[in-house]
């Protein structure tokens, strides 16, 4: 009997059971984050996200990366403070507020999302942007959000995504404007379906097989280095991995896994990494080929080198901010439906800009060019 206990003890650890009270809670946050999404999207899009941007370019992201910053920080706070899942960050120590090119594994579907932990702590959450499958605009209401914050959709078909990722990295060159870019060279999550077909590719053509991830994709990383790198602080070579099991959505949101997120960081200046396509290539299949190596160390070990290098997230800070979101959102759903119709009109108008805009792909660009042609109009008119 006494034998049996400690594996007994290590199976429960790898997955909390989904009592009533986890899943009450759960389907409450996710209708949380809903409605929260929605009225955001809705009061503070069409005038934020459009109208200003034919002012600024630069005005509108600051207050876009503000209030993205306030609705987002709800995630890690169900994630570290509700579910209790633990956040280890370990390598390099990294500052605050730096443009960088998040070079990431991806491990499962919502690795994404735990991002946002270290974004956070950095005081960067409002600026991180992906470069993501295009199928994913087309999701009610947060397609609306994914463009109104610049994400970058993409077919995986390399003809067609190139000259799109060109235009729209050449819209954030300006070295003033705050930007996390996070790209999953992988193209896809690991499965091991995916890492037999990789590692055949691999042994094909001579290159690394690798156990724990796959091939990664080397033209979309090279093409975000040769447009951005004059702008960039550094590149973050990011790995991650969870104990004891790989986590989906619906677990981060009842809170049944994962119990532990381990993500490593790696700063890399971006004047170190070579220029020319082709070194710039074999520089990230050896980066690949380390991330490899250092997930194979998590699974013998469970845990990566050089752990907690950042501290653990202020519970007063994330109540603060959830009470905030909470506040505006319930002023928002007063308007709404108790007050003037004049509201209700203006939510209607509202999801229609935002649809509108989402499905032709329209973001204004005229930026100051605008305003200064605005006042040479006046100055001849009084001339």
């Amino acid at each position: 009997m006494d034998d049996s206990q400690p594996l007994k003890d290590q199976s429960e650890l790898k997955r909390r059971p989904l009592t009533p009270l986890r899943l009450i809670r759960g389907l409450t946050c996710l209708s949380v984050f809903l409605s929260t999404a929605f009225m955001f999207l809705v009061y503070f899009g069409p005038p934020v996200a459009i109208l200003m941007r034919l002012v600024s370019i630069r005005h509108c992201r600051k207050a876009t990366f503000f209030l993205f910053a306030l609705w987002l920080a709800l995630w890690p706070f169900l994630f570290e403070k509700i579910n209790g899942t633990k956040v280890v960050l370990s390598g390099d120590t990294v500052p605050a507020r730096e443009r960088i090119l998040i070079v990431a594994n991806h491990r499962t579907e919502v690795d994404w999302m735990y991002l946002w932990d270290l974004a956070l702590r950095k005081g960067s959450l409002g600026s991180i942007k992906y470069i993501l499958k295009s199928s994913l605009m087309k999701l009610p209401i947060f397609g609306w959000g994914f463009h109104i914050l610049e994400f970058i959709p993409v077919e995986r078909k390399w003809e067609l995504d190139e000259p799109i990722l060109r235009e729209a990295l050449s819209t954030f060159q300006d070295p003033q404007d705050a930007l996390w870019l996070a790209l999953f060279p992988e193209g896809t999550d690991f499965t091991e379906q995916k890492c037999q077909k990789s590692q055949k590719f691999a042994a094909e053509v001579g290159l690394p097989v690798l156990t724990n991830v796959l091939l990664p994709k080397t033209r979309g990383f090279c093409t975000c280095l040769e447009v951005l790198r004059d702008s960039l602080d550094a590149v973050y070579d990011v790995t991650i991995a969870y104990k004891h099991q790989c986590p989906s959505f619906l677990d981060n949101v009842f809170g049944v896994n994962p119990l532990e997120v381990h993500i490593h960081v790696r700063r890399i200046p971006t004047n170190t990494i070579p220029a020319s396509d082709s070194e710039a290539a074999t520089w990230l299949l050896d980066t690949f080929h380390g991330k490899d190596q250092m997930l194979s160390d998590f699974k013998a070990q469970g845990h990566f080198p050089n752990e907690g290098t950042e501290e653990d997230l202020s519970t007063l800070k994330c109540i603060v901010n959830f009470a905030v979101v909470i506040s505006l959102t319930a002023l928002f759903t007063y308007l709404t439906f108790f007050s003037s119709v004049w509201f209700r009109i203006y939510v209607s108008l509202a999801c229609a800009s935002l649809a509108s805009v989402t499905y032709f792909k329209f973001r204004p660009s005229l930026d100051n060019s605008f305003v200064q042609a605005m006042v040479n109009c006046k100055k001849i008119s009084v001339l």
